[in-house]
């Protein structure tokens, strides 16, 4: 109904005014293309367009949600930077994805519920696969499938030398360049993702990274590709990735650039988001208050502070609040090289990544709480970790495992909220008991239920 009145109050052009309009600059664009230098190469005459450059741009993918706009809630999925703590929320994301198939079937998948799924660092990596289509245009990963990504890889990406030889070499490379070379990393994603492209996922992502050069964060989102693929900041997802996993001090910066049909390029020199949004929830919140400014019909009758209508699940990768790992008294007497390496770990990077994190989780849960929704943001967050088990790098099996069984046994506590005095997670006042698993079966269903709707009312 509101398409109509929307296309009533547009003025007539005649047809042919049209054609001309919509024809001139496809055309335009094309030729430039076609005679761009950097897309042509000659042999024997004959000239060849390079073939993978240009499927990546031009390939097409049929998403499986309808927009909020035929049902009552905007949906968004959160997931934190952290390194191999990933694999925390990749349990909590599996048992998620096994209970909306309990009531939708076996085929269903994450990318079928979510408007929107932002994730920083290690999340942006487990939001592209999550979201990233497969020949058969469905998700490249079940869910169920992320964990054991984490297992085989992990090891490979952060390679490990033992003892106290291993530390020093560690602090040595460190002081040389980044711990990691990101060589296995950045092979492993460009095989996983391929020649995919922002503006080809199958829901909505938004993924935080920051430009060194710029000094401010950069936001992927696909919401401002979709319809303008040939945008600069449709980057490849392979890109977007590497860049939002460049955690200072452990992987290196990326460098890459993009180019549009018009030759108009763009260089990006980027690191880990977390620097900026460890914590992306607000950030995907705000990439959708903003196409609601923009009118976009997909959000009609969507206010931009609206936020009751907002559905929310904010994943967590663990942190270390209840351990003594840093001190005033310690901290006092350091120089570079203490704020690098005090207590055997990176405390700047922790210090920084930790705040954004928490500052997101405190403003989100009071803002849901004002107007009176607590119970449609759901927070999971462990911040026991202990020892190694707080690291975003020490990726042996046994550590690796017991994170996984971190993940596990997060499923079973109650439902937390951050205090806002000790900053602690303590349980929730409203959850009368809930587990976080008991919260995730509720989601489920709301999730389900808003899918169903959207069909019902869409025309599609």
């Amino acid at each position: 109904m509101h398409n109509d009145l929307l296309l009533a109050q547009r003025p007539f052009l005649p047809v042919e005014t049209l054609t001309f309009l919509i024809w001139k600059p496809i055309y335009t664009c094309l030729v430039h293309k076609l005679l761009h230098p950097k897309f042509l190469t000659i042999l024997g005459g004959i000239q060849f367009v390079k073939p993978a450059l240009e499927e990546s741009w031009n390939m097409e993918i049929e998403r499986n949600i309808q927009p909020p706009t035929y049902g009552s809630l905007v949906t968004i999925l959160s997931i934190d930077g952290g390194g191999i703590r990933g694999i925390i929320p990749a349990v909590v994301l599996a048992f998620l994805e096994s209970e909306l198939q309990k009531l939708d079937g076996e085929d269903a998948r994450l990318a079928d519920y979510f408007d929107v799924m932002a994730g920083t660092s290690t999340g942006g990596l487990v939001t592209a696969m999550l979201a990233t289509p497969n020949k058969k245009n469905r998700p490249l990963f079940a869910a169920k499938d992320i964990e054991a990504f984490y297992i085989n890889h992990a090891p490979k990406i952060f390679p490990q030398q033992r003892g106290a030889f291993g530390r020093m070499m560690r602090i040595f490379r460190s002081l040389s360049g980044p711990c990691y070379d990101g060589k296995y990393l950045h092979e492993v994603v460009r095989k996983k993702l391929g020649i995919t492209r922002l503006h080809q996922t199958l829901t909505n992502i938004v993924i935080p990274t920051f430009d060194i050069k710029r000094l401010q964060p950069i936001i992927f989102s696909s919401y401002e590709v979709k319809n303008n693929k040939n945008s600069t900041m449709n980057a490849l997802l392979s890109d977007v990735c590497i860049s939002t996993s460049a955690a200072p001090t452990y992987l290196p910066s990326h460098y890459f650039k993009t180019e549009d049909c018009h030759g108009n390029i763009k260089e990006f020199h980027l690191i880990d988001g977390g620097v900026a949004a460890n914590n992306p929830a607000l950030v995907g919140i705000g990439e959708v208050t903003k196409q609601i400014f923009k009118e976009n019909p997909d959000f009609f009758p969507i206010k931009p502070m609206d936020y009751g209508r907002f559905l929310v699940i904010s994943l967590g990768t663990g942190s270390s609040k209840f351990g003594a790992n840093y001190s005033a008294q310690k901290a006092k007497s350091w120089g570079v090289f203490g704020w690098l390496f005090g207590n055997g770990s990176t405390p700047l990077v922790e210090v920084f990544t930790q705040a954004s994190a928490d500052m997101v989780d405190i403003h989100i849960a009071a803002v849901f709480k004002a107007l009176h929704s607590e119970k449609n943001y759901l927070r999971i967050q462990d911040d026991t970790l202990q020892g190694t088990l707080s690291s975003v790098d020490v990726a042996t099996k046994e550590n690796l495992e017991k994170l996984s069984d971190i993940g596990e046994m997060l499923l079973k506590k109650p439902v937390s909220q951050a205090n806002l005095e000790t900053g602690h997670m303590v349980p929730a006042c409203d959850s009368t008991n809930m587990t976080n698993e008991e919260a995730l079966k509720r989601f489920a269903k709301l999730l389900s239920d808003e899918r169903r709707i959207r069909k019902a009312r869409s025309p599609k």
